[in-house]
């Protein structure tokens, strides 16, 4: 499968967007969840989500039904957004989201592992493969005082639970994505897969919280304006936004470059943390932000390089 062609603008609108915006998710999961359980929040979210996009595409008069795309689609959101997204909403309950993102981060790896078209490109690829690793040191780097801290805590039942489950969170995530990436129809709406992604995430997790009985204990009146003004900014701009832009970036760049997200959101994270909490930066922190930096710029190198071969050969061709 060929990346298809596309503005550099929308693409680096696209990743601005993923970075910037997915990177403040973790902050306003956690407000979040002060007024919604984990699973009804889900459900509240990516239904609505869904709901929102699916009604654009039709205004826009998009093909809605295309079932091979909606089964596709079905898989695809299952998996990112059911599983390894609903694995960080529950988790962080328990757990730090400094740790979730450590943990979240190891995707750009997976995506590596899992990528198997690519495997010829990107193992051969000495600055991605580089990059890949010195990322997620970076990320360690990022996040070692609250490692040493969670290390040196007894932890409970529910936190051991949730850190096997981060394991496999990430595998989920790269493994949605790349199903996205390589089973489309061609011309088939990206706004449209998108919107049938997040409504079959937002259908699972009705099952979730019908399981685990969140209905029953949940009132409306209870959930603080923070929640509300939270979740709203989840909906708008983590999920119909940035998931958008995420999903149309898997058509048009490589898995691998797509995936230097999971080691930029964690740099957005502690930053809105300095800004809008009583946390501080440690001097090992910002020297995590500056391996994290040259890493992403690592694992584009080979992409960057190729692009400049490219751009020569017109001139070599008129040379001769």
């Amino acid at each position: 499968m060929t990346n298809k062609p596309a503005s550099p603008l929308l693409v680096y609108l696209a990743f601005a967007t993923v970075y910037i915006v997915w990177g403040s998710t973790y902050f306003f999961i956690q407000r979040a969840l002060a007024g919604f359980p984990p699973f009804f929040l889900g459900t509240f979210r990516f239904i609505i989500a869904g709901t929102l996009l699916m009604t654009w595409c039709k205004f826009r008069g998009e093909k809605i039904f295309d079932w091979k795309n909606i089964k596709y689609a079905v898989v695809s959101g299952l998996l990112m957004l059911g599983v390894a997204n609903g694995t960080v909403i529950w988790v962080e309950q328990f757990i730090p989201s400094g740790l979730v993102a450590i943990m979240v981060a190891s995707a750009a790896i997976w995506f590596v592992i899992l990528d198997k078209p690519k495997w010829k490109e990107n193992l051969n690829s000495k600055s991605t493969i580089a990059g890949l690793i010195i990322g997620f040191i970076g990320v360690i780097l990022l996040f070692s005082e609250q490692v040493l801290q969670a290390v040196n805590t007894t932890q409970s039942s529910n936190q051991i639970l949730g850190m096997i489950l981060l394991v496999l969170g990430p595998v989920a995530w790269a493994g949605g994505s790349l199903y996205s990436k390589y089973h489309s129809a061609p011309g088939s709406s990206v706004s449209v897969n998108t919107a049938w992604q997040m409504l079959a995430a937002g259908t699972a997790f009705i099952v979730g919280s019908a399981l685990s009985s969140e209905y029953q204990h949940f009132h409306w009146d209870s959930v603080p304006l923070s929640a509300w003004l939270a979740i709203i900014y989840l909906i708008i701009f983590g999920s119909i936004a940035a998931f958008s832009a995420y999903v149309w970036l898997l058509t048009v760049r490589p898995a691998t470059q797509v995936s230097t997200y999971a080691y930029v959101n964690p740099v957005v994270a502690i930053l809105l943390s300095v800004c809008f909490t009583s946390e501080t930066v440690s001097l090992i922190q910002i020297l995590g932000l500056f391996v994290i930096l040259g890493s992403v710029l690592l694992i584009n190198l080979a992409k960057y390089r190729k692009d400049k071969v490219i751009a020569s050969a017109p001139l070599l061709c008129a040379d001769k």
